[in-house]
């Protein structure tokens, strides 16, 4: 631009074009033989003394000012930055520059030139190497030459920010805009009452724990358009640190950092010098978060109340489908957002208007961003009413286990103080007795009656001969897992909840110190948590004490197991209920080894391409046996010595 005016905002365009007026005393001939020349002798005309706006007090309602205010810039350091500011945004200052600078720099000013035009304020060749500017990133050097020609430079970004043009940095990216949704008031309200208070005290370091998805990004853009700030994400491990600080100033930008720190682990965020405002960090339910200098405040957003997750369901599911939801499911407002609009995908991908059960069914196993499947695998049986065969006394058990977790919200209200005082949300259920019994599919029956996905927690997965880390791949585990509201089953559960062990090396040390982490994890989760095994005798105290019910699986009666055989073959085959009622006496086989035999049975009579008939079932039981390593009843046996 010919006026030396290269920025938008008038204030930082007096300092650009004072820098640039400076170097009109170093010009040799003050006649003016090029443009280049004319252009500085008309800056230095209309500048007086341009050394002036840089000894006076630094603006601080313009954004170079309020930067060289922030990080204490003496006057010709703020003269040096004004200078690389100006060849960043004016093409005739950087040829003007060049031809100062001719014929060993470029465009952009060394500090030798830096130096001599700004000597009156006390400039000096080492000073701006390793002054205040550079020391917090505003400005760099550049090349490899002796130190007065190496080249002062505007730190990438900084020169769009501080003429409001753009907001671009290394490591740094924008959060995802808040989709317009109906946030519950509540929710809305504390986000609000936490921006005021950043907005009072911006020193401030605010934990965001458990949060994800559109909740988060919707969080983030509500707070920062209550402090007039654009919500930006930094990578603490990738983000470019040296004059980050500035360009947030700059740019009008919060910064917020990803900081999710495992059990024991703490995450100290980079200081951000020049930044007067506040700084978020996302962190999951465990480790810490520190920042220097600044104040720290943690928030963990709370659920919505049951009116308020009825109202998000009701976007998409009628009314009296939405109040069964938002009593019921436990979830986050964005989650249940979510949930909400890819069960509008399903229903639309069947053909129908609206969502129906099955549509949020199919939607409960989607997951945002990184879902559980890392450590645990989803068991997608559905078992009904009916496909259980349990004693009645087992089944009332299961139905109460069932009430309970339906339940867990409100199940505290009207108590005593001290129980609403400690109750949590969490259910602890441990399902024990012989192999085969249906612990595994009672979990499913119990996922299925909740209408909650199962996972199978894959101990391949989460466990590591690494010291800290089997703590912190079930510190995920559990966090998403609470997100996302899913049954979880460990199974043969005594091999990670086991009793712990006298100490005689360092083995058992790091895995007494695994137990001990999960038995208090396991006490605070929120969620449902069932855990399998053939003996409870394999758990020591602390750990029953932490479970909220145990249900024994034992050996099914003749009865029930006739009900198994029955269930187990369904209506196509040529087994008499003489057989049957044989079968149920004799064979004192669980429902999983019932479930064997008939697989078997169904392969023998499909090679022959017979209906199955008892000798198919009797070639079945004896691999049972054989498996089992017992010895089939004779009687039995000889029930498959003709086809009934």
């Amino acid at each position: 631009m010919p006026d030396g005016r290269p920025a938008s905002n008038p204030a930082t365009a007096a300092y650009c074009a004072a820098a640039m007026a400076a170097l009109g005393r170093l010009l040799p001939d003050r006649q003016g033989s090029s443009a280049e020349d004319r252009y500085l002798l008309g800056l230095l005309a209309r500048h007086g003394d341009p050394m002036a706006p840089f000894r006076a007090a630094p603006d601080p309602g313009d954004p170079l000012g309020a930067l060289a205010e922030a990080l204490a810039l003496p006057p010709d350091q703020l003269a040096a930055a004004a200078l690389a500011l100006a060849v960043e945004t004016d093409a005739m200052a950087g040829r003007a520059v060049a031809r100062l600078q001719a014929p060993v720099g470029g465009a952009r000013p060394m500090l030798g030139l830096a130096a001599n035009a700004f000597g009156a304020l006390g400039a000096t060749v080492p000073g701006l190497a390793s002054g205040a500017a550079a020391g917090h990133g505003l400005l760099r050097l550049s090349g490899t030459g002796p130190l007065p020609e190496q080249m002062l430079v505007l730190a990438p970004g900084l020169a769009a920010a501080l003429t409001g043009t753009g907001r671009s940095w290394q490591g740094l990216r924008p959060v995802p805009a808040a989709v317009g949704a109906p946030w519950p008031d509540s929710l809305r309200a504390q986000v609000l009452a936490r921006a005021e208070g950043l907005a009072l005290r911006p020193a401030t370091l605010l934990v965001l724990r458990h949060l994800d998805g559109i909740e988060r990004d919707w969080i983030l853009w509500t707070l920062g358009r209550a402090l007039g700030r654009i919500p930006m994400l930094a990578d603490p491990k990738t983000a470019e640190r040296a004059g980050l600080g500035a360009f947030a100033a700059a740019a009008g930008v919060l910064p917020v950092f990803a900081a999710d720190a495992g059990p024991g682990e703490h995450v100290q965020l980079p200081p951000l010098p020049g930044y007067p405002g506040p700084v978020i960090a996302l962190a999951g339910p465990e480790g810490s978060t520190g920042c220097e200098g600044m104040a720290l405040a943690e928030w963990e957003v709370p659920l919505p109340a049951a009116a308020e997750r009825a109202a998000l369901w009701r976007t998409a599911f009628p009314p009296e489908a939405a109040e069964r939801l938002g009593r019921t499911h436990l979830q986050r407002a964005g989650r249940i957002l979510t949930l909400c609009r890819t069960a509008r995908v399903e229903a639309a991908f069947g053909g129908r208007d609206g969502p129906e059960q099955g549509d949020l069914a199919a939607a409960l196993w989607t997951s945002e961003g990184e879902g559980i499947g890392a450590y645990a695998q989803p068991v997608r049986d559905r078992v009904e009413a009916g496909q259980l065969i349990l004693p009645a006394a087992l089944q009332g058990e299961l139905e109460l286990l069932r009430g309970r977790c339906a339940r867990r919200e409100t199940l505290a209200d009207g108590l005593g103080t001290t129980m609403a005082a400690r109750y949590k949300h969490g259910i602890r259920a441990l399902f024990t007795g012989p192999s085969g019994t249906g612990k595994t599919m009672a979990a499913s029956w119990l996922a299925t009656r909740l209408e909650l996905p199962l996972y199978r927690v894959d101990l391949s997965m989460v466990t590591s001969k690494y010291i800290g880390e089997t703590e912190k791949n079930l510190s995920q585990l559990l966090a998403r897992a609470e997100r996302e509201e899913v049954v979880l089953l460990f199974d043969e559960a005594d091999s990670m909840f086991g009793k712990r062990t006298d100490i005689q090396d360092s083995n058992d040390r790091f895995a007494n110190a695994q137990t001990n982490y999960l038995l208090q994890r396991i006490e605070t989760y929120t969620g449902i948590v069932l855990m399998t095994s053939n003996a409870r005798t394999r758990f020591d105290s602390a750990f029953t004490r932490r479970i909220d019910a145990i249900v024994d699986f034992g050996q099914p009666d003749p009865a029930e197991r006739r009900a198994l055989w029955r269930l187990h073959l369904g209506t196509g085959h040529a087994v008499a209920d003489a057989d049957l009622n044989r079968l149920a006496a004799l064979a004192d086989l669980a429902g999983g080894h019932i479930r064997n035999v008939v697989l078997a049975a169904a392969v023998a009579a499909a090679e022959e391409d017979a209906p199955l008939a008892m000798r198919h079932l009797a070639a079945g039981l004896r691999s049972e046996y054989r498996k089992l390593g017992q010895t089939p009843p004779a009687e039995l046996l000889r029930l498959g010595g003709k086809d009934r």
